[in-house]
Order: structure tokens, then C-alpha cells, then sequence
């Protein structure tokens, strides 16, 4: 039998574990793995967790007499880190306690500040000043005498526990100790400790652990405690990853959270984090190059970082606990919690500890991992963290000073001088955008001239103008720059990032001459629609090209009022919006909607109250038409005009082995855009629902095998009745091998041949690098899109940014009417891609339509609600649910 040596003892059983290996000699494995053994090593005395000779004010309650349990035994509810929190902040005038908000789930996002007392005094004072010393435009101050800044968060994924845990230590050692090197990290610094950045995924992992925690513990990885239920805790409320979203800022706690950083910028940002069992622990460097931002000074990388480095790996070879660095993890996407304050002048740092996902579980690699042992790991780190952050504090304030002097220095010479964007059809899509922007601090101008940029006309007073030269300069880059040039092939996430194709907004690129200013945007302009629409003797109209136009026909027909949508575009003479009280000739795209005042069951005044009503919860203005006679077009009372019926009602499949972010994408944009119900069914509960009780049913990726034949013939049998079915990516591959698109052109067989990599002999330390260089991992490219299409209904271009990250590759449809959206024979625009993907991706379907009898099939291969920010196609999937029924398949000529 083998034997654990005693450097292994000291890793992963524990204090009392390694006392007996010195008395006893090495333990073997399957003594470490008995019950008693497991239990011991699994529950620590405080000591267990701190360096030696560390001294504490009696006043303070440690995390143990608090909680009523030694940590490590239980997972902390999220409650109850509020409260600790709020005890240290009673008790200690170190401390003081906020809240920035509260979560989806309505659970507040705790942070407590420690500091000296003689900070705290000034502490508002001290924030100014940091602030303005980092401001290039503002005389240069020297560091000497000002505290460093920083900011310790932990748990942005729910079910990474010891993150969180280990913040309970973090706080009560800055708060209660009396050593001299926590004195004086007090008096040098200003500690900002966010103890749970995900409350809501926290909750449903630690109620999941808890619920199953066994006494003694059961290390076995296939116990239940070890193997949470889909969708599991580590997203959000909607099932979004959170540790994506410091970029586009979908959650109120990501908004919150950046509001929070703008306000302090720290020197130095901590973001911790649990990863597979049978790991280590992993702290930066990241991999060389290859994963660092090109946007960020390389002394960042290359200085800066490897000072931090040496204290940690001194801190856990201490206690020999194994780790390793400059793998697997990057540093490109500025949307992490460890990268986005690299753009605001500070370090910010990954930490990773290897999980036991529960108690105590087996690990194949490293034998035992108590819970107790990774959160003593994280802590560890967390003291030398301070350490550094002490020892570096000149450092770090002169760094972000020189960091925001070379945003000016590098903005002046950078050859694009200004991005102008602006949409004059889609005034919501121009506040969110805006809204965006704002709240990344970024300088917007109002566009003072009319300017006709890369083919596009921006019109002052619906554009505005964002200069490079200006202190966010970083991050001006990264939300317009379109990359196609990269140091690796490989990446951890995604290749590229740009907000303004991804919003689908109209931009574009001044080079030269001067810029054409107007007054600085400071907030985020009205709705145009306020509630003050006319009454109409005929009909109101609604402009589908808005974003939020969905939202508002939804609030309407979930009343009762009849709706019908325009299959041809048209232009009427209105009152009320921009045409104002007098009216004025207006005309209307394809999709627009018309609520006939005369066929409502409702009275004309009720009609004209729920209009109002929609408009002033949506923003979004509707029209007023005293006559069915069109100016051009269509009439209204044309038989183009097609009635929408009911409200949809949409089904979407969930549970085990369906792609959870790709559902909460869906989920996210019903909810909080459309305020649309949808009906989430477990897969295995899908054979009970009576698919007749739905219009639309919405499949993202994820495994279907579990649908059989007599569950595939009632889906089938539902299309062929007239239903819509919608499939997402997977969900559309999975429909397309079943059959359910007879008239697409699959060609599936040639394309899966033609996708085998087409190598000779290689070495086996390629594979890796070979490999990862042909996928697509998530890249932007040029579509042409069918505006006269039901999908394209709202679009004014042909041309349209679509989302890919995978190498399911599906050419037209051999019906000529069915392929809306095509990749174009030129179609990268941003992020990589290998030239051989490149030349397989030119001109194959993006999205296609089919139909089964009544019915109506929407495959959309490219995921149009990625990550939530997704505005420029989340219109495609929407069309889909508001005019699915009316698609039709003509015949091809």
C-alpha cells in the first residue's frame, strides 16, 4: 500500500494530522481517508489559520464565536457575513460597513473599510485626494504620504466557497490584530473587503452543502454534497457567469460593484476563486505574453506583478502547500474581476484554490481536501497580499499616476482620433449605449456637426463623439477597436470584446482634422416616449425599430389589446412623439405595430390609458393616426397587416445537460426587457407539459438524448399544429440532425468531413497548441441579413455583427427564402479566427427558417443573447417569438 509522505500530510490533512505523522512517521492513504481522520483533519482550531504569534483585541469576536462553529464545518450562509460584518463595524474603530446595493435575489452586497482610526477621520478627504492624484490633469502629487488602496473581494462565483470564507478571516485580522505589521498596514492603507461579490449563487450552493453534510464527513466525490444539481451556484439569479460581466455590466451588482471601484480606483484589486479538485493553487503570473492585455503597460506583467509574486509563494511554501503559476489562466478580457482594474491604473490579481466542493472530498492528485485546509490556502495569500501591497504602496501610487499620463500621451498618437456612434432610429439602443459608456467613466460629446463617417450618415443631435485622448483611454479601445491581431491561438475565454458591434449601434472613425465637440454628456438622455400620446380616432402606431418595442407591444397584449404587426413598410400621417400635437407624415419598417382602436373588446378610452401607460414604462413612443389611408405603402387596413393574437407563451427546456448560461441568456431578456413570461420546463418533466398550451418553444444547447421518440413526435406534432420552435446554437444543431428543417440543405456530412484537422506527423507537446488554434473560440463577424425577412424585422441594414464561438459549420438553405441571416465572403470583423476556419465560415447560414406543416422552425446557429449584451441581435430571437406563427416557407422558383 502506498504511503503519503510527510510534505503531503502538511498539504491536505491538517495541523492534528501532521502532529501524528511527526509522532508516528507517514500516514497512508487509507488511513488519511477513514472517518475519524477525515474529521479531524476537517475541523481546525483558529490557530490552524494564522501565522504564528498573532495577537487579537478580546473585544472583537472572532469568525468562530460569531458563527458558533469552527470554519470549515459548515458553509457560511450569506446573512450571516452581513452580520459579521456589521459586528466588526460596531465594534471597531477601524471599520465602518456599506452596502452597495442589493442583488437580483435582493441580498446586500456587503463591503467593509478598515482602516486606522486617524484615516477614518478623514477617510472621505483621503478618497478625494487619491482621485485626483491619479487624474492627468491635475498637478502631480508624490505618494509618500498617502495610504495605498485596495480592495479585497471574494466568491464572485457561488459555489468557490473558501473565497468567501476566508474574507471572514481577512476581516477580523485587519479589524482585531494587534501585531505591529497590521498596525501599520492601517496606518499605510485604506482595506475595502467584499466578502460575497455573488449573494444569490452564494445561497444556493451553501444551502446545497449544508443540506447535505454528513457527520463525520464523506470525502467520496460521488456523495451528493459533492455533485449540486443544475444549474448549481456558481452564476447568478438569471444563471450568468458574474466573473464576465465587469465589462458589460448586465447585473445591478456588476453596476454597483463598478460604480463602488470608480469611485476609490485601488492600487491593487484581489478576486478569489476555487477551481477542480484534483488542482493545487494557482496565483500570477499568468502565461507569458500570450494572455497579457497589449492595451496595458508590459511593466504590469513584467515588474509590477512579480514583486506580489514572491510573498505569496513565500507565504504558502510555509506552510507547503503546493501551487503553480504561469498557466492556464489570462489576463486579456477586460471584463474579469482580476482585470478590469488593470484599466484603472491598479493590479488586479487571480487566485485559484483547488476545491472540495463541500466539507472534505478525495482528491485522485493530492488525497484529502478539507474545506478548512483551501480556506487556510486563501487566507495565506490574502496576508501577503497586504504585505506587498504595504511594501509596494510608493510604487503602486506612482504606477497608476504614470498610467493615466500614458493614456493621454498614447491617446494623442493613436491613429484613430474619435469614434462617433449613434442610431437614428433606435433611441433606446443610443441610451443604453450611452448608459454604458457613463458608466465606465468614459468622456462622451454631443456631436456638434452632421459627419458622413465609413459609409454611415451621423446626424447631430442623434450622434455623439467619444475622443481617444482622455484619461479612460484604455478602455475607449477596448469598447470600439475591432483586434485581428494576436500574440497566441489559445485562449481562456474570448478572443475579442467590442461593445459597439456587439450593441449593433452605428459607429464610426474619425482620423483626422479637427474633432466636432459638442457639451459633454453627464446623464443618459429621456425617453423619447413620456406618456403624452394623442388619443386616435384610428389606430396607434409603434415603430418596431426600437429596442424596447418588444417591451411595449408585450405590456399591451398581456392587457388584452389586439395587436397586428406590418408585414410591408408603410408611412402615415401621426400625431404625438417627434411628429408632435400638429403631426407630421411618418414612415414605418416592416415589423411596426398598429392597435386598431375599433376592433379592441376594450373601450377607446381604456385603449388610449393602456397605450399611455406602455409608453411610460418603456420609453418608447407610440403614434396616433386619425385615418387607415397611408401616405405610402400599405394601408392599415391591408391585408399586411397580420394579427398577432394572444400574448406568446414560451417554453423553454432546462435542467441537466442543457447549456445553463445559454438558458439564463434567454431568461435574462424575457424578464428584464420584454417583461415576457417564460415557462421553464426540467427535461424531465418535459414529457408531462402539454406542448398545445405554448406558442413557442426554445431549445439552447445542451444534450437532448434524453428526448426519445415518443417525445420528439409530440415536438414534431406541436410545429405541425403551428407552433414555433426555436433552436439556439445547439439547440439548433440538435434540431437540425433530428430532422426538424427538411427543406435546409444540411450538408452535414461533407462539413463534418471538411472540419478534421488536415496535419501530418506532430510532436504530442503540440496537440494542445494545434488544436486550441481551430477553435472559435468567440469572435465577431459580418452577416448580411434579410430586412424584408419576419427575422429582420426593425433592422435599416443589411449588414449585421453576429457572435460566434463554435465550429458548427452549416451552409444555406437550399430554399433561397430561407437562409435571413448569411455570413458574408468577407465576414471577420473582430477577434481571431485560423485561416483555415476563416475560408470554411465564408458564406454559410447564420440563421435559417423551415416549416412542418402550420408551423415554423428558426434555427439561429449563432447565439444572438450572448452574456446578456448581446442589443444587435437580440431582435433576430425576438422576432422569432412575436412573428414565428407568420413566417412562411414560399416555394423556391
Amino acid at each position: 500500500m502506498s504511503t503519503v509522505g510527510l510534505r503531503h500530510v502538511l498539504v491536505r490533512c491538517g495541523g492534528a494530522a501532521f502532529l501524528a505523522a511527526l509522532v508516528l512517521g507517514p500516514v497512508t492513504e487509507s488511513a488519511a481517508q477513514t472517518p475519524a481522520a477525515a474529521w479531524e483533519a476537517a475541523v481546525q482550531p483558529l490557530d490552524y489559520f494564522f501565522p504564528e504569534g498573532q495577537t487579537f483585541n478580546p473585544d472583537i469576536p472572532s469568525p468562530q464565536e460569531f458563527l458558533g462553529y469552527e470554519l470549515g464545518t459548515y458553509h457560511t450562509r450569506h446573512d450571516m457575513f452581513v452580520a459579521y460584518m456589521e459586528e466588526l463595524a460596531r465594534r471597531s474603530d477601524r471599520a465602518t460597513y456599506q452596502s452597495l446595493g442589493r442583488s437580483i435575489g435582493l441580498r446586500e452586497l456587503p463591503v467593509l473599510t478598515i482602516t486606522s482610526p486617524a484615516n477614518h477621520a478623514r477617510l472621505e478627504e483621503i478618497r478625494t485626494e487619491h482621485l485626483l492624484a491619479a487624474d492627468p490633469r491635475e498637478p502631480r502629487v508624490a505618494g509618500a504620504d498617502r495610504p495605498i488602496v485596495v480592495h479585497l473581494g471574494f466568491g464572485v462565483h457561488g459555489n468557490e466557497p473558501s473565497a468567501s470564507d476566508a474574507a471572514l478571516l481577512a476581516a477580523y485580522w485587519l479589524v482585531a490584530g494587534e501585531n505591529p505589521e497590521v498596525v501599520n498596514a492601517l496606518e499605510q492603507g485604506v482595506w475595502h473587503v467584499e466578502p460575497v461579490l455573488n449573494p444569490d449563487g452564494r445561497d444556493r450552493h451553501s444551502t446545497w452543502a449544508n443540506m447535505h453534510r454528513s457527520s463525520p464527513f464523506v470525502a467520496d466525490p460521488l456523495d451528493r454534497e459533492h455533485t449540486e444539481v443544475w444549474p448549481g451556484g456558481r452564476t447568478n439569479h438569471y444563471w450568468f457567469d458574474l466573473n464576465r460581466d465587469w465589462l458589460p455590466l448586465q447585473d445591478p451588482s456588476s453596476r454597483a460593484r463598478i460604480d463602488f471601484h470608480h469611485s476609490w480606483k485601488p492600487n491593487v484589486v484581489a478576486d478569489y476563486h476555487e477551481m477542480g479538485t484534483n488542482s493545487t493553487y494557482f496565483f500570477e503570473p499568468t502565461k507569458p505574453e500570450g494572455s497579457w492585455n497589449p492595451l496595458l503597460p508590459e511593466e504590469l506583467y513584467t515588474d509590477i506583478t512579480l514583486r506580489f509574486a514572491d510573498r505569496w509563494a513565500g507565504s504558502l511554501d510555509e506552510i507547503g502547500s503546493l501551487y503553480f503559476t504561469k498557466e492556464v489562466f489570462d489576463n486579456t478580457y477586460p471584463g474579469y474581476g482580476s482585470t478590469y482594474p488593470n484599466f484603472l491604473g491598479g493590479l488586479g490579481l487571480v487566485f485559484e484554490q483547488a476545491s472540495a466542493r463541500g466539507h472534505i472530498q478525495e482528491s485522485t492528485h493530492h488525497g484529502v481536501l478539507t474545506f478548512a485546509y483551501a480556506i487556510r490556502n486563501q487566507f495565506r495569500t490574502v496576508i501577503s497580499t497586504v504585505e506587498s501591497a504595504v511594501a509596494e504602496r510608493e510604487r503602486m501610487l506612482e504606477y497608476q499616476r504614470d498610467f493615466y499620463e500614458s493614456a493621454l500621451t498614447e491617446g494623442a498618437a493613436f491613429p484613430v482620433r474619435a469614434w462617433v456612434f449613434g442610431s437614428p432610429h433606435d433611441h433606446s439602443l443610443n441610451r443604453e449605449f450611452l448608459d454604458l459608456l457613463l458608466r465606465h467613466r468614459i468622456e462622451v460629446f454631443q456631436l456638434a456637426e452632421d459627419r458622413s463617417l465609413d459609409g454611415g450618415e451621423f446626424q447631430a443631435g442623434e450622434s455623439w463623439i467619444v475622443p481617444v485622448e482622455q484619461p479612460e483611454y484604455r478602455l475607449v479601445r477596448s469598447m470600439f477597436e475591432r483586434t485581428d491581431t494576436y500574440a497566441d491561438s489559445v485562449f481562456y475565454d474570448a478572443s475579442t470584446w467590442t461593445m459597439s458591434l456587439a450593441y449593433g449601434i452605428p459607429h464610426g472613425e474619425i482620423r483626422s482634422g479637427g474633432l466636432p465637440l459638442g457639451d459633454p454628456v453627464v446623464e443618459v438622455p429621456a425617453p423619447r416616449g413620456t406618456g403624452d400620446v394623442p388619443t386616435a380616432q384610428v389606430a396607434y402606431l409603434l415603430d418596431w425599430s426600437d429596442t424596447y418595442a418588444p417591451r411595449a407591444l408585450q405590456y399591451l397584449m398581456a392587457r388584452g389589446v389586439r395587436a397586428e404587426g406590418a408585414f410591408q413598410p408603410f408611412s402615415a400621417r401621426v400625431r404625438g412623439g417627434e411628429a408632435g400635437p400638429a403631426g407630421a407624415t411618418r414612415s414605418f419598417p416592416r415589423g411596426s405595430i398598429s392597435i386598431p382602436v375599433q376592433i379592441q373588446h376594450l373601450d377607446p378610452g381604456e385603449v388610449h390609458r393602456l397605450v399611455r401607460e406602455a409608453e411610460t414604462h418603456t420609453g418608447v413612443p407610440f403614434f396616433a393616426t386619425d385615418t387607415s389611408l397611408s401616405t405610402d405603402g400599405v394601408d392599415l387596413g391591408s391585408g399586411n397587416f397580420r394579427p398577432l393574437g394572444h400574448m406568446p407563451r414560451v417554453l423553454m427546456v432546462v435542467g441537466s445537460g442543457i447549456q445553463a448560461n445559454e438558458a439564463g441568456q434567454v431568461w435574462h431578456l424575457l424578464d428584464t426587457r420584454v417583461d415576457l413570461p417564460v415557462t421553464k420546463v426540467d427535461r424531465d418533466n418535459l414529457g408531462r407539459a402539454d406542448l398545445s398550451r405554448y406558442d413557442v418553444v426554445v431549445l439552447v444547447s445542451g444534450n437532448y438524448g434524453f428526448m426519445g421518440e415518443g417525445q420528439q413526435a409530440e415536438l414534431r406534432r406541436f410545429v405541425q399544429r403551428g407552433g414555433t420552435l426555436v433552436g439556439i446554437r445547439g439547440g439548433a444543431q440538435w434540431a437540425l440532425a433530428q430532422g426538424f428543417a427538411p427543406r435546409v440543405n444540411q450538408a452535414l456530412a461533407q462539413v463534418e468531413a471538411e472540419a478534421g484537422m488536415e496535419v501530418g506527423r506532430t510532436d504530442y507537446a503540440d496537440a494542445a497548441a494545434l488544436t486550441g488554434a481551430q477553435r472559435i473560440r468567440g469572435s465577431i463577424y459580418r452577416a448580411d441579413l434579410d430586412s424584408t425577412h419576419p427575422l429582420g424585422f426593425g433592422y435599416h441594414s443589411r449588414e449585421l455583427a453576429v457572435w460566434r464561438d463554435h465550429e458548427f459549420i452549416v451552409p444555406p438553405s437550399a430554399n433561397p427564402f430561407s437562409t435571413p441571416v448569411q455570413l458574408t465572403e468577407d465576414p471577420h470583423l473582430s477577434g481571431y479566427i485560423s485561416p483555415r476556419n476563416l475560408d470554411r465560415i465564408r458564406g454559410s447560414a447564420s440563421a435559417l427558417t423551415d416549416g412542418i406543416g402550420s408551423g415554423t422552425v428558426v434555427l439561429l446557429l449563432d447565439n444572438p443573447n450572448f452574456r446578456g449584451y448581446w442589443y444587435g441581435t437580440n431582435r433576430l430571437f425576438l422576432n422569432a417569438i412575436f412573428f414565428g406563427r407568420h413566417i412562411s416557407v414560399p416555394a423556391a422558383p
